[in-house]
This record gives C-alpha cells, structure tokens and sequence, in this order.
C-alpha cells in the first residue's frame, strides 16, 4: 500500500465550509463581520497572484476584503501611515502587507507597526513572542497550517518525534515552536536541523514526522528517512521542464517519487501545504474579530 497523499485542498476546503458558517451565525446573531485589509506595493507577479487568491477566499468565506494597490514607488513613510490608519480602522480585523516590499522600505519597520492585535499574518514580534511562551496570539499561517493538516488527516504530533529541516523565520523556527509546546494537537518531541547540522540524515532518519523548508529541491531523499515516516514538503521550486507548456514545473524539498513507497503519508506539492496558508489567514481574521468583539476565551 502507497503512501497516504495528505490533500491540501480537500482540508482546506472542509475548513473554509465550517469559517462559513461561522461568519454567518457572526453576521446573523452578533451583526459582526469579520474584515480583512491587504496593502500590495508594486506589482510583483507572485504577489499580485497571491493577494488575488487571498481576497476571493476572504469573499468566498464571507469576510469583508478590501484591498489597498500602491505604485512601486510609494513611499515608506505613506505605507507607514496607511499601516496606521488600517490600525485605528474599526472595520478591519487583519491587516497583511504582501512581502516582498520594494527595496526602498524596511521590511522590518512596516510589520512592526502593524498592531499586533491585527496582526493575522503572525509575523510581529509581540506574537513571536506570545508563541515562544505559550500565550494566545496569532499562529504564522503556513506553520499553522501544518499543524491543521497533520491533525485533521489523523496524525496527531503529540508524543511523536518531530524532525524540521529548516529554521527559517517564516517556517521552520515557528513550526518547531507550535509543536513543541504543552497543548493539545503539539506535545512533540522536536529537533531542528539546518545548514550547520552535520549528517542530517542521522536526524531525519529518525522522525516519526518529518517538516522540510530546505528552499531547494530534493534536500531529503528516500534513503534518508525510515519506514512509515509522515512527511511534510513545505518547499515550492521551479525546475526546468521542456515538457510543460510553461517550460517548468513545480516540486518540493523532498524526492516525492522516492519517498512516497516508504512513507505512511507525503504531502504534494502543488497542493499539499499551499492551499492551508491562505485558510489559516482567514481562521486568523475571524479570532481576530471575535477577541476584538470579547467573544473569544
């Protein structure tokens, strides 16, 4: 028997029926809508993409959306403002600014002024924070993500072992710290592996759940994992491929087609972690109006 495929789509699908009906019994019995604003400077192609899946998903779901486009060349210090305004905007629950941001502003800067309430992104420091000791706050979407498809696919991290590959900010290091902790659909025992790890096949040989955000393709091979390992591809690569009509195709940090007899279950790629990023956005965006309005614990 073949690998379990853990469907993102399917998952992600059943999540965004149950935030439907939620927002609707919200709109119907409290008269609150949850809103979501989405600032984009420039017109970067993944980020337009992006922001245009996130907003028919939002509207799908039920949430209010707007959407603020700026030119390349807007300023830091009008972003800065515009950050400012959404803060003190009654009707926005979650604020995102689509990174990258264009090289003349700080990155850093603009998300830090980002209120941390409506921080749905998960990315200000107060929430980093919140998730390193244990408070609630906002979970970084794709590593809440991860957790959701894992736990809803019945395969519940809790006493297992964790191996991550990666320790980015944006995945690796988050995802480590929400399995870790002393919670319910978490509870693992976690170890991190990166560049500076020698022999990482010593360590992914021996997880029980497998996380890889390399950033490069096939930084995990068949031989390089056990029997039975649940693994999580969280990489998207471009690779030459005369065979498609756009001249490439997709895959992840994992030998898909090596890894896939071995294991008890494998993520795709498309398809596997990418369609959970967006759904988490939204779980974040409703919490966000429910604490905003005193009705979350």
């Amino acid at each position: 028997m073949g690998a379990l495929i853990l469907d993102g789509k399917k998952t992600a699908a059943e999540m965004r029926g149950e935030m439907t009906a939620e927002v609707a019994q919200l709109k119907a019995v409290h008269h609150l809508v949850p809103g979501l604003s989405v600032v984009l400077v420039g017109d970067h192609p993944a980020s337009v993409s992006y922001v245009t899946a996130k907003q028919k998903a939002a509207d799908e779901t039920g949430i209010y959306s707007e959407e603020h486009r700026r030119p390349a060349d807007f300023s830091e210090e009008d972003l800065l403002k515009l950050v400012d305004q959404l803060n003190h905007d009654p009707k926005v629950h979650g604020i995102l600014v689509q990174l990258p941001l264009p090289k003349h502003i700080d990155e850093n800067k603009v998300l830090n002024a980002i209120d941390p309430d409506k921080d749905v992104d998960g990315f200000h420091p107060v929430n980093v924070g919140k998730l390193m000791i244990g408070e609630p706050g906002f979970l970084p979407c794709t590593p809440h993500g991860v957790q959701k498809l894992l736990v809803r696919n019945g395969f519940d991290p809790s006493g297992k072992h964790v191996v991550v590959v990666g320790r980015s900010n944006i995945v690796g290091k988050p995802v480590a710290n929400i399995l870790l902790q002393k919670k319910a659909e978490a509870n693992a025992t976690v170890t991190i592996c990166h560049t500076g790890t020698k022999d990482i096949a010593f360590f992914t040989r021996q997880a029980d759940i497998l996380i890889v955000a390399a950033g490069h393709p096939n930084a995990v091979t068949a031989d390089m994992v056990k029997d039975g390992v649940v693994v999580i591809d969280v990489g998207v690569n471009r690779v030459e491929d005369a065979t498609r009509e756009k001249g490439f195709r997709l895959v992840g940090d994992v030998d898909f087609d090596g890894i896939k007899p071995k294991a008890a279950a494998i993520t795709p790629v498309p398809g596997g972690v990418g369609p959970m990023t967006i759904t988490m956005l939204l779980f974040n965006t409703i919490e966000s109006a429910k604490r905003h309005n005193k009705m979350s614990e």
